[in-house]
């Protein structure tokens, strides 16, 4: 590491006035940026409670698929997996829009931490909960919509909120497959601007900011689920 003072100027830290210039420009790729978490999000759920249901099953075909899958997706960095859905599979005549590819990069990638995390979630309902509901005669319905998914949903809802916020994060990978998303429009600025260190400290407040709101929903929602304790 070299360090010249010479080049040091507490000044050149962050320019306000250039920030509240480009903040609209800037603020203009954050739509795109959450249209691909929620959906990348939404995939990651439902692929992800398939996952945790056919790494429990009795089927051994399933199980060992499912945790084949997970144990795949969770070794591959999610900027590999960009690459080989937008460059890679058109060489096999397969060929994604930029903003496909990386919707189900992401909803891929996370659906298997998300199965992970259900699987926890509904191996932590004690047995005999299930064979009460049995006794009750309550169908596999019933017994999954008032009793398990609940108490499932409270022991989930932190590590899901992680998920959620790196995936928030992760979405920055995607101006590499020329998604014109809320950091893509950071480096675009840079690039006219030459003042990287204003940019980027934007576009990291910016993403502060989202963080907060996520964290804020998902302290709402975990005082809703507590009332199953």
């Amino acid at each position: 590491m070299k360090f010249d003072p010479s080049k040091f100027d507490p000044a050149n830290i962050f320019d306000f006035h250039l920030a509240w210039d480009y903040l609209p420009f800037i603020l203009s790729g954050l739509p795109m940026t959450i249209i691909i978490t929620l959906i990348g999000m939404a995939i990651g759920l439902v692929l992800g409670l398939l996952l945790a249901a056919a790494s429990n099953s009795k089927n051994w075909i399933l199980r060992v698929s499912a945790r084949l899958y997970i144990s795949v997706m969770r070794s591959i960095p999610i900027l590999v997996l960009l690459f080989i859905l937008y460059f890679g599979l058109p060489m096999l005549g397969l060929e994604f829009t930029a903003l496909v590819a990386a919707c189900l990069g992401f909803g891929l990638a996370s659906a298997a931490f998300i199965a992970e995390i259900n699987r926890a979630a509904f191996n932590s309902i004690d047995a005999g909960q299930w064979e009460a509901c049995r006794a009750l005669n309550m169908s596999y319905v019933q017994t999954m919509r008032k009793v398990i998914l609940p108490q499932a949903v409270r022991t989930a809802l932190p590590p899901l909120g992680n998920v959620i916020i790196d995936m928030l994060k992760a979405t920055s990978l995607a101006a590499v497959i020329t998604i014109p998303e809320l950091f893509q429009k950071a480096q675009m600025v840079a690039g006219r601007t030459y003042d990287t260190m204003t940019v980027y400290i934007l576009a990291a407040l910016i993403y502060y900011v989202l963080i907060l709101l996520i964290s804020f929903a998902q302290e709402r929602l975990e005082k809703h689920y507590s009332k199953f304790l």
